[in-house]
């Protein structure tokens, strides 16, 4: 039989827990210099491109531009998308929270082309996206499963059951999707409420001049924001010198922006 460890010269007696501190400190001590080495910070070299402010995030004006490309451009956004297949999921903000996605821009549009790309390279589809397509079972379910989802309303305020019609004007569209479309479009009627639409009184040709211009809000020359009149001749607002989404008028010179409740846009007129 072995001699108890209480009978061991001291110098013998170690325990497994002083074994085990032993052990880390030795490991501690092989691996500081490279801990060390580690946090020495690298230059970039001053010749390199510029980067964006949001780096290491996409630049802004790439996102911009896959989701307006994806309202029209299919080609435009095949050489993007090509590139960069995660631009497929881009998403941006046109103004106070009005978030669209690509496919989003793509589905309330009815471009089921631009749709069907997206899709293949990692966009992820949702209710709206189903609805352009026309996928009646899909929608149903999702309806089914979530009562009221139906009542929600897409990008720019546009309503589930304007998605569906939205896709019965896809090019090329085929006599078996017209019919899922045709299908849904009744199914959506039958519930009597997918096509909500913000309250919106109505603004005579000549009052919608008295709110056309730019807006400065700073002495920056881009500082501003521009009301004009967009090509449904609805008054919209967007950044200086653009286009951008709808005003609704739910009060005498009180507006919301595209469906965006939570936001009022008032304007104080003097002197007509």
């Amino acid at each position: 039989m072995g001699t108890p460890d209480h009978q061991h010269p001291l110098s013998q007696r170690i325990t497994r827990r002083a074994a085990v501190k032993s052990s880390i400190f030795g490991l501690l001590a092989i691996s500081l210099p490279r801990l060390a080495y580690a946090k020495q910070a690298v230059r970039i070299p001053a010749e390199s491109p510029p980067l964006s402010h949001r780096y290491p995030s996409i630049d802004d004006g790439i996102v911009a531009e896959v989701v307006g490309a994806s309202h029209f451009d299919l080609a435009r956004v095949k050489e993007l998308v090509g590139r960069r297949p995660e631009l497929a999921r881009a998403t941006w903000d046109w103004a106070f929270g009005d978030w669209e996605t690509a496919l989003g821009a793509a589905s309330h549009v009815g471009r089921r082309d631009i749709a069907e790309y997206l899709m293949a390279h990692g966009a992820r589809p949702d209710i709206f996206t189903y609805a352009m397509l026309g996928s009646h079972a899909a929608v149903r379910a999702m309806i089914e499963a979530t009562p009221g989802i139906h009542r929600i309303s897409g990008p720019h305020g546009i309503s589930l059951l304007q998605h569906v019609k939205a896709g019965l004007r896809s090019e090329g569209i085929t006599t078996q999707q017209r019919a899922g479309n045709e299908a849904l479009i009744a199914y959506l009627e039958g519930l009597g409420d997918a096509d909500t639409h913000a309250t919106d009184l109505e603004v005579s040709a000549a009052e919608k001049e008295k709110f056309i211009g730019d807006y400065m809000y700073g002495d920056g020359p881009t500082d501003g924001l521009s009301v004009k009149l967009n090509m449904r001749k609805i008054i919209s607002l967007g950044r200086l010198g653009t286009f951008g989404g709808a005003l609704y008028q739910r009060a005498p010179n009180v507006f919301i922006y595209n469906g965006t409740t939570s936001i009022e846009i008032t304007f104080e007129v003097v002197a007509d």
